[in-house]
């Protein structure tokens, strides 16, 4: 055997401690296979306690994939706002059409049709197969992939496509046919909750620390390999939070790119002294009466950073048409109906003072 082959050891004491510590989810051992689509869905890029309420919010309004399939975009971004990421709830609505047009309403119990549907690559395909349907495949996310790289100290960078494949051959090997889902999900929560990424892994506590390269050397920290990104772009931009006393301007964004389809408040690339901004606002058709500086704020997508500085402008009332596709929303039009992006985060507050 390999030195860099997760050994099948592994499988009894870590099902054993799955079963004994696992924490109590709202979408885990529910045997229902939407639950765990929308729950992995919502935990990429995102951590399981700030998952929860939107998970419990979602089902509620949208309990089966027929409801998801014809839910109207606004109430669907709306139901999403806050989770960042907005393609992968359009994708999981585009896929859910397919589900109900293609079968019958029902996630397939095939890995391969699985895949095919939009928005679902190999890690969220195996995760439904494994815990939904006890189909043996695995389901290699980023804690997978750090616990079994210290497992076996493999030294590969795991952002190659070739690594995660390999990795994903020797858990084939291992996963027990009785209970996939549970070891599936045994790895993600040891990576989640003891072989943590940041700061020292709780090796203490790792009821597969006797069959860990990485602890038994003392390199636990050293993996996984994982190469540098490039660094972001960085844009500086202008967001201007105008209101006439109980509203607020915003816009929709475009139907394409950054943050498609959302509502924003007005913002200006680059930095706009406070003269530039009242003529801008004037340009809009509106009158401003006031005006003053919020505080800085930044937002980090995945290839981007936006740092803002911002102005909060009060208006006389809007006599006449606006330009540009902004309108006047009213605090609870906005809170019920228009999803507004996180980047705009630190400037939502204002919008309950309108």
């Amino acid at each position: 055997m390999s030195e860099q082959t997760v050994k099948k050891e592994i499988v009894e004491p870590l099902l054993t401690w799955y079963n004994a510590v696992k924490r109590n989810l709202p979408w885990r051992d529910k045997d229902n296979a939407y639950y765990t689509w929308v729950s992995e869905i919502m935990l990429q890029q995102t951590r399981v306690e700030a998952v929860k309420p939107y998970f419990n919010r979602f089902i509620s309004r949208l309990p089966d994939i027929q409801s998801l399939a014809i839910c109207p975009e606004e109430e669907l971004m709306k139901l999403w706002e806050g989770l960042g990421y907005y393609s992968r709830v359009r994708n999981m609505q585009k896929a859910a059409i397919q589900i109900v047009e293609q079968y019958d309403g029902h996630l397939p119990k095939d890995f391969e049709k699985l895949l095919s549907l939009k928005g679902i690559g190999r890690y969220t395909a195996g995760a439904i197969a494994s815990i939904a349907y006890r189909i043996p495949v695995p389901a290699v996310d980023g804690n997978v992939l750090r616990v079994v790289t210290r497992l076996t100290e493999n030294p590969q960078d795991i952002m190659k496509t070739a690594v995660r494949t390999e990795i994903e051959k020797q858990l084939s090997d291992i996963i027990p046919v009785l209970a996939p889902g549970d070891f599936n999900q045994a790895l993600m929560e040891l990576g989640a909750m003891v072989c943590v990424p940041s700061g020292s892994p709780k090796c203490n506590i790792c009821p597969v620390k006797e069959f860990c390269r990485a602890y038994i050397s003392g390199h636990q920290e050293a993996y996984p390999v994982k190469a540098k990104k490039k660094s972001r772009s960085i844009e500086e931009r202008t967001v201007l939070v105008i209101q006439d006393g109980c509203c607020t301007v915003l816009r929709k964004r475009p139907g394409k790119g950054l943050l498609a389809g959302l509502y924003e408040f007005p913002n200006r690339l680059g930095y706009y002294s406070r003269t530039q901004v009242l003529s801008y606002v004037r340009d809009l058709g509106l009158d401003p009466l006031y005006i003053r500086e919020l505080p800085d704020s930044k937002h980090i997508f995945s290839h981007i950073e936006w740092r803002m500085k911002a102005y909060q402008i009060k208006v006389a009332s809007l006599d006449g048409e606006m330009t540009q596709d902004f309108f006047f929303a009213g605090r609870e039009e906005t809170q019920q109906h228009y999803a507004i992006p996180s980047a705009f985060g630190a400037y939502l507050k204002y919008l309950r003072e309108a």
